[in-house]
Parts: structure tokens; C-alpha cells; sequence
């Protein structure tokens, strides 16, 4: 069996009959976590130790663990910080900066490695242009060029973690006060003005950026299709001219940002004629079961080889990762970022 396209969300805490039957079906290839997925880390063990035994090869695992308001998992895990205190503390010191970024990054993957989850949805490297709430401190900085070097910072941490990145949300959701998961944002803006935004996803495909997922935003000047179901922004400028090679996932197409283009059928056959590789599909069980009994055939065998490159690498387990010296210190420099009071986020 291979991998499909299709990545779901489960119930609760534990598998249900229906997730093992959801999960053995051969258009699934993935699994996202939520908080709701979550009680304890001996609960989370032994959850994804349940979804990589439901069938073989087994699903990918993932989840948005990005830290600050984003990051699914708290007790037992480093509390991260949003993103914008990682850029503030560039401001204060460059060095300072990219270092920090190497050990969020680095911690990050390594306490999710532990657990056996495979992939974190991170970093986000949508630009802070101070509009968008949905964004806002899960944006680094305004500058692209600081940007790229944190998210490179970001992502070697990652990699040395065992952890590919993922780097969202292409092209960029930062210039739009909408919020996709409610609304359908719309970019005004010409092509030409958009290269700041696709300035760090340059830096990251040049130094091997592993997958991207795509924007729920229009941007009416180039494409009336959402950048997610748009061939010009996936085939024309991802693949094309910035020479990405890696996996693609959607945006959650359940948002309120895909529902221009129809329904959970609609929305994934577009997406796929696109050239995403990867669908995902939360909180929306019937649309799930929808498209599985539309959708024909296990997928693109390239999406499916892009897909096998995301799996983990091997990990320290958890007593081996809490008594490395690598973990004491980037969890140390963690709390100093959080404590130092000059950095207080200030939305």
C-alpha cells in the first residue's frame, strides 16, 4: 500500500473504529494532530504508536506545533515563543537571533522526533506587515531578507532534529486582514510587488526545503483561483521559476477560504489538478468520506516518493533527549526569551 493524498484529522484522544477504517484506506497518507488529540505524553505515545500500527507503510504524522499560539502540545513540552520574539531578538543581536531560531527549531522537532510524530507544520514565513490578525506574531519580521535567515536558521535546527520543514503559507498571508479560516482573503496586488513575500521561500528551496503549503488568498492580479487550486502559482512560479522539488500540502481545504471553488470534491480534485500532493481535510468528517468515495486510484507515484521523504528521522528517546546537553540548553535559552521583559510581544 502507498501513501494517498488524503491527510485527516481523528477524534480524540484515542482511535476509534472509524479512524482505524479511515486510516487503512489507501487514499489516506496522512494524519494532523490537534490539542484535542492530546492528554498526556504516555496518552500521545501510545496514540501514535496506535496510527502507525493501523496499516503499512504507515501515515505520515503531523501537526502545527509552531510555537506561541500555535503549538498543540503543552504539558511536557518547551513552551515555544511566537516567532516575533525570535525577530526582536535579532534586532537586539543578529547572531543572537539566528542562534535562537537554530534552537526553537532544533528543540521543537527534537520533543516531537521523541514522541514519534513525523512532521511540524513550521516555520511560517509569511511576512509581519501588521494587518493580518491571523498571522501577526507568527510572522518573524517585516524585513524578507531577516526572514530568510531565521527560517534557514529554523530549518537547520529541524533538520538536525530529524525533522523536515514546512514552509507556510505560500505565496503569502501576512499583506491581508482576512482570516482564511472564516473568509476568503483577497491580494490586490501585481506579481512584481508580491517578491518580497516569495523572497525567503527562495533562501529555503536553495538550502533543500522539504514541503510548502499553499495559501487560502486570492491574489486577484495574477489568478482568480486561490493560490491552493491556482496552476499558475503552483506549477508556473513554485515548480517553475523558483525550482521547488519537494512536497506541497493544502491549507485545511474544510476553511472558509477554499469554498470559492465547491465543495470537499470540488475543492480536492482542484487542488490536485493544481499539483498539490498532499489534501487536508479538518473538522469535516462527511466531506472526508466524500471525497474518498470520489477520488479514484491512490495518487501521483512522485507525490507519493515526496511524501515517503518526509517520514522522521531516528530520534533520542525522551529520557536520552531531557538529559542531552543540547536539549538543557536550548530549552535554557527558551525560557531567557520568554522572561527577557524587552521582548514583550505587543499585540
Amino acid at each position: 500500500m502507498t501513501l494517498g493524498p488524503l491527510m485527516i484529522d481523528i477524534e480524540g484522544t484515542s482511535l476509534t473504529p472509524e479512524d482505524r477504517e479511515l486510516l487503512a484506506h489507501p487514499l489516506v497518507g496522512a494524519v494532523i494532530l490537534f490539542t484535542r488529540n492530546f492528554a498526556s505524553i504516555d496518552q500521545l505515545v501510545e496514540l501514535v504508536a496506535a496510527i502507525r500500527a493501523a496499516r503499512t507503510p504507515p501515515v505520515l504524522i503531523t501537526v502545527d506545533h509552531e510555537g506561541g499560539r500555535v503549538q498543540r502540545f503543552r504539558t511536557g513540552f518547551t513552551v515555544l515563543p511566537a516567532m516575533r520574539l525570535i525577530g526582536y531578538e535579532y534586532d537586539r543581536d543578529p547572531a543572537a537571533g539566528r542562534q535562537l531560531a537554530r534552537q526553537c527549531g532544533w528543540l521543537m522537532a527534537a520533543e516531537l522526533r521523541a514522541v514519534g510524530i513525523d512532521m511540524s507544520f513550521a516555520p511560517c514565513v509569511d511576512l509581519d506587515y501588521g494587518v493580518s490578525s491571523v498571522i501577526g506574531d507568527r510572522a518573524f519580521h517585516r524585513d524578507p531578507r531577516v526572514v530568510a535567515e531565521l527560517a534557514v536558521a529554523f530549518m537547520g535546527g529541524m533538520r538536525e532534529a530529524g525533522m523536515a520543514a514546512t514552509a507556510k503559507h505560500f505565496p503569502g498571508h501576512g499583506a491581508v486582514a482576512p482570516d482564511s479560516h472564516v473568509a476568503m482573503p483577497v491580494d490586490r496586488r501585481p506579481l512584481p510587488d508580491i517578491d518580497d513575500d516569495l523572497y525567503p521561500y527562495r533562501r529555503l528551496i536553495d538550502n533543500g526545503l522539504a514541503s510548502i503549503m499553499a495559501a487560502h488568498v486570492v491574489f486577484s492580479e495574477v489568478d482568480p483561483l486561490p493560490a491552493g487550486f491556482s496552476r499558475r502559482w503552483i506549477q508556473g512560479e513554485l515548480r517553475g521559476r523558483l525550482g521547488f522539488t519537494g512536497a506541497i500540502f493544502t491549507d485545511d481545504l474544510s476553511m472558509a477560504g477554499a469554498a470559492v471553488v465547491g465543495g470537499p470534491v470540488e475543492r480536492a480534485q482542484a487542488a490536485l489538478e493544481a499539483g498539490c500532493d498532499v489534501l487536508s481535510f479538518c473538522n469535516d468528517r462527511k466531506g472526508v468520506l466524500q471525497v474518498i468515495d470520489s477520488l479514484r486510484g491512490s495518487g501521483d507515484p512522485s507525490s507519493q516518493v515526496r511524501m515517503a521523504r518526509l517520514r522522521g528521522k531516528p530520534g533520542l528517546t525522551r529520557d536520552a533527549l531531557y538529559a542531552s546537553p543540547m536539549w538543557q540548553a536550548c530549552h535554557r535559552a527558551i525560557c531567557a526569551c520568554l522572561e527577557r521583559p524587552t521582548l514583550t510581544l505587543d499585540s
